[in-house]
This record gives structure tokens, sequence and C-alpha cells, in this order.
């Protein structure tokens, strides 16, 4: 396995930065600790306490998260913190003690219609990714998704999105979903409450869409309208296709054409709504909150 990099990113609160891993750390859900008594179950938590300007830790599948004292400035320490993160992860030690018994947790799966009549939408109780990731056929799934991989083995299935707390997949034409959507319910009812894997890997931009089709993950932050659109998307839109069992992405501003280029997942992905959605939702809020900045929004995929 390659070895893990860990990257800096600021947060709008000062005394929060986040250290982003290019390889999965739990499998699924998130942690929150707030001293070093409820770390138990994660040594990088504790090891990370005993710096004395922690404050508090949150653990996802891909990245911690660590407030501070003021008894520090972190552009005096992140690099140092940094360093000890990577150095913990790429030695093979577990960030945390996730609980491997035998006794099933309580997990509730319930289906849901959306828009596009192809897709169906799984919900859960169950936390289960912190990053968004869409598999258009088994081969993709395989090196990252053991239960993207074990849902693409019925014959019926297209494309599978996972996204935290719902599984949105699509159909062939050669089913109707009043057909099968309980055997896939119980299919994953059964899996999650076994406490399998749900992604192992994070897979590889290139991997999940074409080199035309990808959804923009900067490495640097976006300024300008770019990033007000990126946050519109996510505290307006984002929430409301997600209701649906869909995701939009962001993937670039053209500043001279004042053009907004999205990626389509899940249930957004080929509804034949997906078009009315982008121009009278989406766009018009755009141009509305950011007047003279936006002429229009297109998907790329769509």
């Amino acid at each position: 396995m390659s070895e893990t990099k860990i990257t800096i990113q600021e947060t709008t609160n000062n005394t929060i930065i986040k250290y982003n891993s290019t390889s999965v750390l739990i499998n699924g859900g998130s942690y929150e600790f707030n001293n070093i008594d409820e770390a138990k179950n994660s040594p990088l938590a504790q090891q990370l306490f005993y710096l004395p300007f922690v404050k508090k830790v949150f653990v996802t599948a891909n990245f911690i998260a660590i407030q501070r004292f003021d008894i520090v400035e972190w552009k005096e320490v992140q690099e140092e913190v940094r360093e000890q993160i990577a150095a913990y992860i790429n030695n093979g030690n577990a960030v945390v003690n996730e609980q491997t018994t035998s006794k099933k947790q309580a997990i509730e799966v319930y289906a849901e219609v959306t828009p596009n009549p192809a897709v169906m939408k799984f919900g859960t109780n169950k936390a289960l990714t912190q990053t968004d990731v869409e598999f258009k056929n088994i081969d993709e799934a395989s090196a990252s998704s053991p239960i993207a991989q074990a849902i693409f083995n019925f014959p019926f299935v297209k494309q599978v999105f996972i996204s935290d707390n719902y599984i949105s997949i699509t159909k062939y034409d050669m089913v109707e979903w009043d057909e099968v959507y309980g055997e896939v319910r119980t299919f994953i009812r059964e899996y999650l409450a076994a406490g399998k894997i749900i992604i192992k890997e994070l897979p590889k931009e290139e991997a999940v869409t074409s080199a035309e089709n990808k959804a923009v993950k900067p490495t640097i932050a976006l300024e300008g309208t770019a990033a007000q659109i990126v946050d519109i998307l996510d505290e307006y839109i984002k929430p409301a296709v997600a209701g649906d069992g869909g995701n939009i992405a962001f993937r670039s501003y053209d500043e001279q054409n004042k053009v907004v280029s999205v990626i389509l997942q899940g249930a957004c992905s080929g509804c034949p709504s997906s078009t009315a959605t982008l121009k009278n939702g989406i766009e018009n809020l755009l141009k509305e909150m950011l007047p003279n900045q936006i002429n229009e929004v297109v998907a790329i995929n769509g």
C-alpha cells in the first residue's frame, strides 16, 4: 500500500484545523473526543491529547480535525502535528480501535423513490462515509467499496452512489423497482448490521469519472466567486438534492464567460428533471445570490 499523505486545510473556525488523509482512516461514521479519557479506543487521539494545546479531536473516514486552546496559534504548531499524524498512520497503527464483535447493530434501512425513475434511495441510521463516492461498474467498486461491489452482484444494478447516510442505486430497465427493492433493502440492512467494511480505500478520481467529467476537489482553497458558488451549493442546494438521493458537485467556474460547471451524481445523474432543476433551481438561485456573476449553469455529464 502506498504511503499515506496528510495535508493541512484551514477551516472557517480559526481554532480548528483539518488534516486530510489520502487513505481511509476508519470504516464509516465519525468519532469525537473531548478529552483523553473519552479517547480510550483511539490511540492516535490519546497521543494528540498529550499535546498541551489540543482541546478536541474529531475523526472521520478521510480527515482528522483538531481544535486548539488559545495558548498557541496553529501556524506555530500545525506542521509538527501533521508530521506526527503522518508518522503514526504510516507505521501501520490503528487510528480508532473499532468494535469487531459479532453482535449485530440495530440498523434501519428504508427505501425511497426519487424523481429519477431508474434510481432508488436506500437511507439508513448508520453513517456510511464522509466523502461522496460514485461507482459506474463493479470494477470501479472492487478496489474501493466492498458494499458497492456486493450490490453490483444484483444483475439489474447499473450504478451505485454512496453518501453520508444513504445509498442511491441506478437500475437497468430489465426490472421495475417494486419487484426488487425489498430484496436490496434487506441485503443492505444485513450487510451493515454485520459491521462489514463499507469503504476500504477512497477511489482514485480518474477511476470514478472520465477525465472530462471530474468533480474538482481542489488542493488549494477556492477564492472569490468560485468559493461563493461552492458555499451556496453546500448550504442551499446539496441538502435538497440529497433528500432525493442525488448530489451536485462543483467542477469549475469560467470567470470570463460566467459559466458554472457541475457534476450530477446519484439520482440526479440521468434524471429527466435534472435540466429543469439546473435551470429553474440552481441557476436562478446563483443568479439571485451572485448578481452579474452568473450567466449559466451547465452539467458536464448531463
